[in-house]
């Protein structure tokens, strides 16, 4: 399993960013996907999570409103839209698989239940 993690970059307070998240997995469409962060000194944290069937969404508190998890089965790839980012946004953000079930927050929120992750992608966000 193999999973690539694209669309960070520069932009200014108040901007958007569209991240995207290929995934070399057979039957992508059975595993859900997760979003997590982590900024310079500071440990990883949960964005966003999509259940398989894209059904049910989870955020953390701070991004809920400002953030969109999706996903295309059809291309294998999970998506997060990020508007209205805020410095404090500023991250390098991973995207993982989950390859067990999972039920609602403590579970779709805690890296440890995500068997495989991407590289990051680097998101900086100016003042």
């Amino acid at each position: 399993v193999q999973l690539q993690a694209s669309g960070g970059g520069l932009v200014q307070a108040g901007g958007s960013l569209r991240l995207s998240c290929a995934a070399s997995v057979r039957t992508f469409s059975s595993y859900g996907m997760g979003w997590f962060r982590q900024a310079p000194g500071r440990e990883r944290e949960f964005v966003a999570a999509i259940s398989r069937g894209a059904g049910d969404t989870y955020y953390a508190a701070s991004v809920k409103g400002r953030f969109t998890i999706s996903r295309d089965n059809a291309k294998n790839t999970a998506y997060l839209q990020m508007n209205s980012l805020k410095p404090e946004d500023t991250a390098v953000y991973y995207c993982a698989i989950l390859m067990k079930s999972c039920s609602g927050y403590g579970c779709y929120d805690d890296a440890r239940e995500y068997a495989y992750w991407g590289q990051g992608t680097q998101v900086t966000v100016s003042s």
